[in-house]
């Protein structure tokens, strides 16, 4: 997994490229917590994700959770039809505002 951070808009983009998974969930936690510090709301742009499985949708929803306590957001952007499979399954779509669109999931934070 590849992690790569940027701000648009006065909103936190977090990429996640490859296999969020076991593996690799710390690292994403990690990355997050630090970009939390500074920031509550984020995009994730999932375009490059491949894959993600249980773990990976947990830690997606604890970063939603560190950052709902702080009155901040995550959404979601661009998901590929396997991993939005795994969304659907656990309904997990329900706490999560999800895009196809990138700039219109920073766009729903301004409107």
């Amino acid at each position: 997994m590849l992690l790569n951070s940027y701000d648009k808009n006065g909103i936190t983009v977090l990429e996640i490229e490859g296999r969020l998974d076991a593996s690799c969930a710390v690292a994403l936690k990690t990355k997050f917590r630090e970009l939390s510090a500074r920031q509550n709301n984020f995009v994730l742009d999932l375009s490059k994700m491949d894959y993600i499985d249980s773990t990976g949708l947990g830690t997606i929803v604890s970063c939603l959770k560190v950052v709902s306590e702080a009155s901040g957001d995550v959404k979601l952007a661009c998901l590929k039809d396997k991993p939005r499979m795994i969304f659907e399954i656990t309904r997990a779509y329900k706490i999560f505002d999800i895009f196809d669109d990138l700039n219109a999931a920073i766009e729903s934070f301004i409107q």
